[in-house]
């Protein structure tokens, strides 16, 4: 699968264009009705109290990224079985990596069945080694639909779409879109619970409304208005990759697989037709618009 091109740069971007300080005094909406009884927030020990990382037992490599390496491991006191994510930081010269920092905060915030749980932060045997200990979910959603002999009923289909539009609908409740949704990014329980993951290019929004990169989401996941060079954008992002997952929930395949930007365009083209001012008011005057050669096959 093509793998998101400058997400480093993305965030990076994004850090320049707005401070923490401007983002916290954005007022909250109301949650959603769906939603009953009082907010929970997990206990993070980022000071007293903080575990170390010798309380737990390394079982095995998950996944490794740009931001962290994430472990399988024994919790030795309770027995349970935990997801650690190892923080880099041997780069970082000026403390605690802003990107990493936000991701924190932004997981701590939102405490949803549908939406992977923070656990503790821990230590390890120097300052530049920070973990964060989360809650095991036993696969990807993209490596059971890559298993040609599992497939899903229509029933857990359905399940599974309505679990991840639980926890979009949450995140957006709490003015936070998530900006790299993808079936990869979709943890599977054996017991049938989907939660969403990886919200390192998540970040807090508010009106009115402000640009952003759009160096974000996965290619083959990515919104027509992010091809087209938009920096202003909404919660329509996400929920257009939704739409991408849930129609390869059905196929068992991406259903729009660019090999580029243009020819991703050109496949969002060939199966919703060509824009117009009445099914996509403003589309011309966004960034890349003019650069684009309409097809009449496609009308």
């Amino acid at each position: 699968m093509e793998k998101l091109t400058g997400k480093r740069q993305a965030r990076e971007d994004d850090d320049s264009s707005s401070s923490d300080a401007e983002e916290e005094q954005q007022p909250l909406p109301p949650v959603s009705r769906a939603i009953e009884g009082p907010l929970k927030r997990p206990r993070v020990a980022l000071l007293e109290g903080c575990r170390s990382i010798e309380s737990f037992e390394h079982l095995n490599k998950i996944d490794e990224g740009a931001y962290g390496v994430v472990y399988r491991a024994r919790d030795k006191t309770s027995e349970g079985i935990v997801a650690i994510k190892k923080l880099k930081l041997e780069k970082e010269k000026e403390g605690f990596p802003i990107t990493a920092m936000r991701e924190l905060s932004t997981l701590i915030s939102l405490r949803h069945p549908n939406i992977i749980n923070v656990q503790e932060v821990v230590y390890g045997s120097s300052l530049d080694k920070i973990y964060v200990v989360m809650e095991y979910l036993d696969h990807e959603l993209k490596s059971i639909l890559e298993h040609k002999k599992f497939s899903f009923t229509q029933g857990e289909i359905k399940s599974l779409v309505k679990q991840t539009l639980q926890g979009v609908a949450f995140m957006h409740s709490r003015w936070i879109f998530h900006r790299d949704l993808k079936t990869s990014n979709l943890l599977y329980s054996n017991d049938g619970t989907l939660k969403i993951c990886d919200f390192g290019l998540a970040r807090k929004f508010a009106h009115p409304l402000r640009p952003y990169t759009n160096l974000v989401v996965t290619l083959w996941y990515r919104a027509p208005e992010l091809l087209f060079g938009t920096e202003i954008y909404t919660q329509a992002i996400d929920m257009w990759s939704v739409g991408c997952i849930m129609a390869e929930l059905i196929l068992r395949e991406p259903i729009l697989m660019g090999k580029g930007e243009l020819d991703q365009i050109d496949k969002i083209l060939r199966v919703f037709g060509n824009p117009t001012n009445e099914n996509w008011p403003g589309w011309q005057k966004l960034k890349y618009a003019k650069n684009l050669q309409l097809n009449k096959k496609f009308n």
